[in-house]
């Protein structure tokens, strides 16, 4: 998983995986992005300040539950 902020578009992206996609706007500025196997591939939010609020703060508490990490 990669989370990305644009600070001047103002745009946040999670992205789950790399691969083409078909986007579906669930509402104005939210967006998912699906794989061809109909699996999440990713979330769009523009405006993400709107939506979030102190989105830096949020961004800095984002923590990992119960992840198991993959080694080379």
């Amino acid at each position: 998983m990669k989370i990305t902020y644009n600070k001047q578009t103002d745009v946040l992206y999670i992205s789950f995986q790399e691969t083409n996609v078909t986007t579906k706007e669930l509402e104005e500025g939210l967006a998912v992005d699906y794989a061809q196997d109909g699996t999440v591939a990713g979330i769009e939010m523009l405006d993400a300040k709107e939506h979030i609020g102190h989105l830096d703060d949020v961004l800095k508490r984002v923590v990992l539950e119960q992840v198991t990490v993959a080694t080379a």
